[in-house]
């Protein structure tokens, strides 16, 4: 029971953070992507602090043998960079420049930011699942 109550509160805190942010909101995300046009910088202190925190947190975290609630760090192991990791990174990032939302920030504003947060959630879902099939038939 502890670890689905943490995984809901981390949930819970990832998506009010991005909520207060304002990373659930395209048109604040497209503005500061747009650094030739209206430029809005603000986003910058955000992933700033997230990389502070990220950068403290995980050194603290990994002092201990094992998580709190799990048996084991469950941490990447590839280091290495390939076609597909470049073209999905680019994807991503083309992605989250056309809609202004990402993954994270689209799960969190499906309450609350109307239908075009739902046709980006359901059409992630529906890609991540195709994605899935094929990997698993090949």
């Amino acid at each position: 029971m502890k670890l689905p109550l943490s995984t809901f509160l981390s949930g819970l805190l990832f998506g009010g953070g991005l909520t207060v942010s304002q990373m659930v909101n395209p048109s604040k995300v497209i503005s500061f992507l747009d650094i030739t046009g209206n430029w809005d910088p603000s986003l910058a202190f955000v992933m700033g602090g997230a990389l502070v925190v990220t950068f403290i947190g995980y050194r603290l975290v990994l002092k201990g043998k094992t998580p709190l609630f799990e048996d084991r760090f469950r941490l990447p192991t590839r280091k290495d960079i390939d076609v597909p990791l470049i073209a999905g990174a680019a994807l991503f990032g083309i992605g989250w420049g056309l809609a202004g939302l990402c993954p994270g920030p689209a799960l969190a504003s499906v309450s609350f930011a109307g239908t075009n947060a739902l046709i980006f959630t359901a059409t992630m879902i529906l890609t991540i699942m195709a994605y899935r099939l094929m990997r698993a038939r090949s």
